[in-house]
């Protein structure tokens, strides 16, 4: 157990961080104070800063244009911008240079000149639009479903209802088979499916079926299918996660498993700078700027690996796959790169991230050279071939 109990008082721990004495756990040691109003409420705090910091620095010479929100509404459109997948990066309601490049790749789907500085009618139409798709109404979803750009359609939907047009509704039954019926009958319901973001913990459910029909996991000697096998790998591992997350939480004194969770969720938004990049950009890039972020934390490595790992296991538990990419990131940026593999996964995958196999196996690689280098594997121990079955079904994959 810890030595010391972490103080309820949330705010007041993430201000006003104070050293407390190691406990042993079997993972290794880290401080009580990991947890998590302190790391992740103190991570954030000094990141704030940082920026803040920043900003200041290059105030005398960078022009904002007066008619630029940097508060609330700042954040209110990079939100926007993110949801319909014009990537703004972090939402800290500072419009600087990754803002105005989603602001003009915005106005360029729209037609508008990609000047990356929003007119009144161009945000209008970016966040009203915004705020109908969170509400979610059932003829919101239905323009989603139906448009052939999805939900970047009620963009374009809202501006023509703004000049007095009207929006043509889905078709009724457009997709339904012709069998030589002369009229369909009136009543007949018409379901159409609306995209959501894909749920890890139903997919390794699916995955677990197929294992059980198969009589266990692939091995090596009889892998026929390599994307099996890191299915079956990913879901497994991500098991280890929460049963290591929900051990170490159990050790910490004063916050119940829903604070926790809910402070862990302060990790998205922290992290979501790193996380736009993985689809993109080279592996060493993101993890210079996630060891960067680690340094410029104020916290010691072992209190952000036990915040990496407990917030890891609540990712996976939540389905909160935003959470659970960036405490990964969090873990290989504080040292921990056998972590890198759950990196690789999310990347092969598109869960919380959008897809890039190719620079998956570079997370893949970074990950299994921990492991050949001696450090001990965090997911399966018992299993001393499981990074070669990995690395062949990635090889073979590619």
């Amino acid at each position: 157990m810890f030595t010391k109990s972490v103080s309820t008082a949330l705010v007041a721990a993430a201000l006003a961080f104070s050293p407390v004495s190691k406990a042993s756990a079997d993972s290794g040691d880290f401080v009580a104070g990991a947890l998590i109003g302190g790391v992740v409420g103190h991570a954030l705090t000094k990141e704030a800063q940082r920026k803040q910091a920043q900003k200041q620095t290059t105030r005398t010479t960078t022009v904002y244009r007066s008619g630029i929100p940097r508060t609330q509404q700042g954040r209110e459109i990079q939100s926007s911008l993110n949801y319909f997948g014009f990537n703004a990066g972090g939402v800290d309601g500072q419009l600087g240079r990754q803002s105005r490049a989603a602001i003009a790749r915005y106005q360029a789907y729209m037609g508008y000149p990609a000047t990356g500085q929003l007119t009144p009618l161009e945000e209008e139409i970016l966040l009203t639009s915004h705020r109908r798709a969170q509400v979610g109404s059932f003829e919101v979803t239905q323009q989603m479903a139906s448009h052939p750009d999805g939900p970047r359609g009620l963009l374009k939907n809202y501006r023509t209802e703004l000049a007095g047009g009207t929006v043509a509704p889905a078709p009724a039954n457009a997709a339904l088979p012709n069998l030589g019926v002369a009229s369909a009958p009136a009543g007949l319901p018409n379901f159409q499916a609306v995209p959501t973001t894909a749920s890890l913990a139903a997919h390794c459910n699916s995955v677990s079926l197929v294992t059980n029909t198969n009589g266990g996991y692939a091995t090596a000697a009889n892998m026929t299918d390599p994307n099996l096998v890191l299915n079956e790998q990913f879901c497994l591992a991500r098991t280890y996660a929460i049963e290591n997350g929900q051990r170490l939480a159990g050790q910490v004194l004063g916050l119940s498993a829903d604070q926790i969770a809910q402070q862990c969720a302060g990790l998205a938004p922290t992290m979501a700078t790193y996380i736009s990049q993985l689809p993109t950009t080279p592996q060493n890039q993101v993890v210079a700027g996630v060891q960067a972020f680690a340094a410029n934390s104020g916290m010691s490595l072992e209190q952000l690996r036990g915040t990496g790992q407990i917030c890891l296991g609540v990712g996976y538990r939540t389905d909160n796959m935003e959470v659970a990419l960036g405490s990964a990131l969090l873990l290989v940026g504080a040292g921990e790169s056998a972590y890198a593999e759950l990196v690789g996964h999310h990347l092969m995958r598109g869960f919380g991230v959008a897809p890039s196999q190719p620079l998956a196996a570079g997370w893949f690689d970074r990950g299994f050279a921990a492991v050949s280098g001696g450090v001990v594997p965090v997911f399966n121990p018992g299993e001393p071939g499981r990074t070669d079955l990995l690395r062949q079904a990635v090889a073979r994959m590619n």
